[in-house]
Order: structure tokens, then sequence, then C-alpha cells
């Protein structure tokens, strides 16, 4: 491979987006604004920020190989990248096999903007700091001041001197002279000591990025796409952690047929992230969901599964695995599972592999088979998650019940499941002492509180965990002001905020129940309330004997919990 030195103004300004691009199997911009700065400040340093890797592919050869473009204005609620149209391109082209996050750090740095929330959203570009003296008390800080600010945006901070400068602007001169020129306006209100500050300071930034060559690539020529590969994995297995499911899907990029993968898989993960209150999935728990759906496929994540032809049958299948995949989603989200409690996804796999071969009226039928099979379903990922099934050996366990749910039909083989994963469909009592340990709000918390309703419709009702005893009234000033001793106070600190305190209420309900005291509320609610939420029967509700209530319901919860069948 050859090696070659260039600047950072004409790689920005002549080379990106002409002849310079990225190729499908480069993974999506992940830096975050203070990793540009730090990016900027080793520059100004001086600091090597390592060498570069470009494929260099012959101008016959451009169209074999799908290409994005780099980004320039970078938003994190539009991440992705652009495929570049090379109808105009008539040279040879670059694809950066190594490089991709910093060359889109400084491409967004000095062309362009990036878009984030930190308390509202803000479009915010790199300034620097013409009047920044670090001093020497903190070592460990940045040696310039880079900040991505809202433009003319002051900072509220006066406790040292500030000259903004947006850093792109230093692109527009070809002489450093004219660049200190194009501040002397501003200068006017400082000091002498300051102006010479600022100037030095703008040559040096004039002279790092349109001066100095500090870009070090090599260029690699090999028409040879395995190789290819092999090189871009190698040189990426430091920094931001490149996971198989990156691999798999640059990799199908470059060899399905019809589709553009990258975009496919972009645009359904964002698509499944919608549905009901919303969701965080991956794309490796969509690369994973197409493997496991894709029938004689490999699940697990080696180099050796991603030939032409599974990659091909993953293609062939996309559309049945799309609806397959979103249906699961929408089954289990009318269920009040939630990116919070889903605590393993890929709980979701034999349950979309079921869907599968259903009708498409199968999500709201009102068939009393149907019902009762879909509650299954809600029972089974509520044991599988609250058991940790799928916590670790997870590629073996998907594979086994693979042959399971295929051989299923009529119901959702959640007996032949458990029998296959070695669980019992029941829980034993150190389980249940555990779960009733859990505290409000936690990523178990709904799912412990779902045991607890076996007759309850669950579909599309929102249900909210609420505190049987308002916790208001545990603070530790309240209860001292009616006369608790520390030793009571402690105990009711113990358990105020566990699920033996806690039960889920609709909306109007726990709107209704507010912060009211728990005697005076109950005598409001209608006859089956205690039963429905197993209220143990007792003379008096009042704080005073919260604790015989804790006691009492906890022999509620365990019998209730122990009695919890798939039927």
């Amino acid at each position: 491979m050859a090696y070659f030195n260039t600047t950072i103004k004409d790689l920005i300004s002549e080379r990106i987006g002409r002849n310079t691009f990225l190729p499908a199997i480069q993974r999506e911009y992940v830096w975050n604004p203070a990793q540009v700065e730090k990016l900027f400040d080793s520059i100004m340093c001086g600091y090597p920020i390592s060498s570069f890797l470009f494929w260099k592919i012959r101008e016959e050869k451009k169209k074999d190989w799908t290409s994005y473009e780099f980004i320039k204005d970078f938003d994190q609620e539009k991440p992705h990248n652009k495929e570049a149209n090379l109808d105009g391109v008539n040279q040879d082209i670059y694809l950066v096999l190594d490089g991709q996050q910093r060359i889109t750090s400084i491409n967004i740095a000095l062309r362009g903007s990036y878009r984030f929330f930190y308390r509202k959203w803000r479009t915010t570009r790199l300034y620097l700091n013409l009047l920044w003296d670090k001093g020497d008390d903190n070592p460990e800080e940045m040696t310039y001041q880079f900040l991505f600010k809202e433009d003319e945006t002051p900072l509220q901070r006066t406790d040292y001197p500030q000259l903004w400068y947006r850093v792109g602007d230093i692109l527009n001169y070809d002489d450093a002279e004219d660049a200190k020129d194009s501040i002397e306006n501003q200068l006017n209100a400082f000091d002498e000591e300051a102006k010479k500050k600022a100037r030095k300071m703008i040559s040096k930034l004039f002279s790092v990025v349109n001066v100095s060559q500090n870009i070090n690539y090599y260029e690699e020529k090999s028409d040879d796409y395995d190789k290819v590969l092999e090189i871009f994995i190698r040189t990426n297995t430091g920094g931001q952690k490149l996971e198989y499911s990156d691999i798999l899907l640059s990799t199908a990029t470059a060899k399905w047929r019809n589709l553009n993968a990258r975009e496919e898989i972009n645009e359904f993960t964002d698509e499944i992230n919608k549905i009901g209150t919303g969701y965080n999935f991956g794309k490796d728990f969509v690369m994973k969901g197409a493997m496991y759906l894709t029938e004689n496929l490999p699940i697990q994540y080696k180099l050796s599964s991603f030939t032409k032809k599974n990659l091909e049958c993953i293609e062939d299948h996309w559309d049945e695995t799309k609806d397959a995949i979103a249906n699961s989603i929408k089954l289990v989200s009318r269920y009040g599972f939630t990116d919070k409690n889903l605590v393993a996804r890929l709980v979701l796999l034999p349950v979309a592999q079921y869907l599968r071969g259903k009708n498409k009226g199968y999500l709201t039928s009102s068939n009393l088979k149907d019902v009762e099979d879909q509650n299954n379903i809600q029972k089974w990922i509520i044991m599988m998650l609250l058991k940790g099934v799928l916590g670790s050996a997870t590629d073996n366990k998907l594979n086994s019940m693979r042959p399971v749910v295929k051989l299923a039909t009529d119901y959702f083989p959640y007996v032949e499941l458990c029998r296959e994963l070695k669980i019992e469909m029941t829980f034993n009592d150190m389980e249940i002492e555990n779960m009733l340990n859990y505290s409000y709000g936690t990523k178990y918390s709904y799912l412990i509180l779902s045991l607890l309703y076996p007759g309850r419709d669950w579909k599309d009702k929102k249900y909210n965990e609420d505190h049987i005893y308002p916790q208001n009234e545990f603070k530790i000033k309240n209860l001292r002001a009616k006369g608790y001793d520390d030793a009571t106070i402690e105990k009711y600190q113990a358990c105020y905020n566990s699920i033996l305190n806690l039960e889920l209420l609709d909306d109007s309900e726990n709107k209704s129940k507010n912060a009211k005291p728990f005697d005076s509320w109950l005598k409001d609610r209608d006859a089956n309330f205690k039963e429905r939420h197993h209220i143990p029967e007792m003379n008096d509700y009042s704080l005073d004997y919260f604790l015989d209530f804790i006691k009492k319901r906890k022999a509620l919860l365990t019998k209730q919990i122990k009695e919890f069948i798939l039927q």
C-alpha cells in the first residue's frame, strides 16, 4: 500500500464529496461533540491523530460498490448517511476504510453543524476561543478551548476573556495575514496583549488546517472484496467497538442483489422504534432477528456465516422477516411491555417466528382461542424475563427453541419451550422472596406486578405503578411528625417502596387516588377492589397498621405468584 500526506483543507475541500466517499461496510457516525472538540485540540497541539486507510477504485469499477456521502450537517434525530451519486464523478474514487469517524468530525467542524439534544434541541457549530489561556493549574484539561455552540449565542461565564471564532471560516483564506485581518474589527475592545494572543491563535489555526500536511493515509488498490473486508475488520477492532452486526449489515449492503440493505435495515429499525410508546431497538437486534427467522441459517455472529448465499437468503425473506418482527413488537407493546421492562429483547424472536405463520387478523382477533394464546405469550415472556433465561448462552438457547416453534401451528408452544430450556413454569420460594423485594419503577417491577392480575384485560390499556399507601407519607419528617420512633421509621422506610406496597391502577383510578391516605380512599372503592388488588382484610387501614398490612399482603402475593400458571 502506498503512503501519502495532505492538508486538512485539501482533504475537506478537494476530496470529500468529490472523489472520496464511504463504503457500505462502514458504520454510521457515532462521535459526540466532546470527542470532536478533543480531536481539534490534538490537531492544534500538533499531536498525531493516527493514519487513515483509503481504498482506491478505478473509475470503470466505481459503480460496482455502493458508496455513501460523508455527513456535513449531523442531526442526532436523523443520523443516516445518504447514498452517493457518482454519475458526475469522472475519475478514480476512494472509499475510506479506516478513519471515517475522524474525517466526518473534521467535515462537520469545518463545513457543517452538529444538532443534538441537551435540555432542548440545539444546532451548533464548532468555535475556538481566540483569547483562551489554559494556565498551568489543570494539566488534564484541553490546551485550547474548542466548543460546539449555537451561532451568536454568548456563554454565560464571564470569568475569562472570550472571542469566539467559527473554526470553519479559516477555510476562506489562502494567507494567514488575511485570516488575521478578518478579526481586526472584533479586537478593538481588547488590550494589546489580548490582540497579540488572538492573532497568534488564528495564525496557528490557519497553519494546522491549511498548511500542515497532518493527514497521513495509505491507499489499498485491491479489487478483491474479501481481502478489503478483512482489512476493514482488522483496522476497526480498536476505538469505537466494531460489532459483528455492523459487519453483517455492511457485508449485506455489498452483497444483496436488489435491495439496499443499509437503507432497508436503518429504516426498519427506525420504524419499529416508533411502535407503542417507543423503543430503542438497534441494528444488532434486527440483524440477529433476520438470521434467526431465515430458516437453516446459523444464528451466531461468525464471519463464516456471512456468505453470499446466506446473505441473499436473508434478502429473499426480508419482507417476511420485517412483518414477523414488527408484529411481535406490536403484540407485546399492547400488553404493557415497554423499552424499560423488555430487558432481554431476544425473547421476542420465538414469538416473531410463531407469528410468521399466523394470519393478518391474529393480532386484533377477539376469538377466545386467539385471546388465550396471546395471554399465554404474555405470561411466557414475563416468566422468561423474570427468570433471566436469556442472560447467557443466548445463541444456544435460541437455536434450541427454533425447531420447537417450527412445529407449532395451533398454539404458542410455551410448555414445549420451557421443557426444552429446562425451566420450571412456576416460581420457587427464593425467587418469590427476591421478586417481592424489588422497588417501585425498576425494570422488573411492572413485570412482577403483572403476575398479580391473571384475569386482567391488558390489550391497549395503560396501567400505572401506584403506591397503595402514598409515598409522601413515608418522608422521614412526616413520620416523625406523627410521633413514630426511629426503629419504626426504619421499618416503614424499608418496605414502603417495595412490591408489597404497590399495585397497578388504570389512568382514571390513578388520577383519582392521587396522594390520598389509603384508609380514606379505600372507603369509596367498589366491592371487588380488595380482591382484585390483593388487599388483606383488616379492621384498620390507617398508617399506624402499615407493618401489619405489609405482613398480610406478603402472604397474599406469595400465594398468588405460586398459583401463576400458563393455561
